[in-house]
């Protein structure tokens, strides 16, 4: 498999600034590269014909992740492998809202090498799932969630799964007892350009809008027996 070093120059539209990039700043300067930033993450995907040719790319991709190392704010990269596509994933690049321009450069790079094998990046479909739980006290409910899940604390509002498959699960603090309305609802963080087709299509399937106030941070959306989610972008949060 041919294995073009990712350390090269960007192309072109990527930053080359050594300034910090807020999460509009990042989101554009990855977007013409195929990738979208969810939550504080880049992501992306590629099609593909079978498992082997998945973890052939992903294998090859590994070898080069020195462009991407994990420990100096470029972004950790995670490889999903499945029959049909390979998952591509920069995780954590946002610290305190900022971005290192080295984490979209290294983006571009990954896509310059994808597109020399025929493998196109297409972002549309990536998203990340959270759960939100309400609750009064947040100590005495996390302890339980963490237990159940196996997972481990994130901060003191939040507990993540340590194999970096389950959605992470936060908690949200409520001011007053809440009987008549659910207290867990699901988050689910999609690329911002997907955002109104994702809501149309939950409405379309049933959904009612129970909040647009926040958008396009989120919207609130209920089924129609008042279990709630939310659909989520970065925009408007910083």
């Amino acid at each position: 498999m041919h294995s073009a070093p990712l350390s090269g120059a960007p192309l072109s539209g990527a930053p080359l600034s050594g300034a910090g990039l807020n999460r509009a700043e990042l989101s554009a300067a990855v977007a013409d590269a195929g990738w979208r930033l969810v939550l504080g993450d880049l992501c992306t995907q590629v099609a593909t014909e079978s498992l082997r040719q998945a973890a052939d790319t992903a294998a090859t991709l590994a070898t080069l992740d020195s462009a991407v190392p994990a420990a100096d704010g470029h972004g950790q990269l995670r490889l999903d492998i499945r029959p049909d596509r390979l998952v591509i994933t920069l995780a954590g690049v946002l610290g305190e809202g900022r971005a290192s321009p080295a984490s979209a450069a290294a983006a571009w790079g990954i896509s310059a090498w994808l597109r020399e094998l025929g493998l196109p990046p297409e972002p549309a479909r990536v998203q990340t799932a959270e759960i939100g739980i309400d609750a009064l006290d947040i100590p005495a409910v996390l302890p339980f969630w963490r237990a159940v899940f196996g997972y481990a604390d994130e901060s003191p509002h939040a507990i993540v799964d340590p194999a970096g498959r389950g959605p992470a699960v936060w908690f949200q603090q409520m001011d007053a007892p809440r009987p008549q309305r659910n207290r867990i609802h699901i988050d689910v963080s999609v690329p911002h350009d997907q955002a109104q087709a994702r809501l149309e299509a939950t409405l379309a399937a049933g959904g009612r809008l129970l909040s647009d106030a926040a958008a396009p941070a989120f919207w609130v959306l209920a089924d129609p027996e008042g279990n709630e989610a939310c659909i989520t972008t970065w925009q408007a949060r910083d």
